[in-house]
């Protein structure tokens, strides 16, 4: 499932500086988090942002555990 949801995740180097965008569309994954950490609920960014589906806020999430998933290297 989590395939199919990151699918719906774009990067384009030629729109918003190259961020991970939803569908091709100007709002960043970046944003769609930051909306949920700052209190906002799922209901009220599709209430918000109606072009929004709310499968495009699972692929926001999943793109977000995605990235955590990769290691860090400190370095000496």
């Amino acid at each position: 499932m989590a395939a199919e949801l990151l699918k719906r995740i774009t990067v384009n180097p030629e729109q918003c500086g190259g961020w991970p965008c939803v569908r091709g569309m100007r709002i960043r994954v970046a944003d769609v988090l930051d909306l949920m950490a700052n209190g906002q609920s799922r209901e009220q960014i599709l209430e918000d942002y109606p072009y929004l589906e709310a499968e495009d806020i699972q692929a926001c999430i999943a793109y977000a555990a995605d990235r955590m998933k990769h290691a860090v290297v400190k370095a000496a």
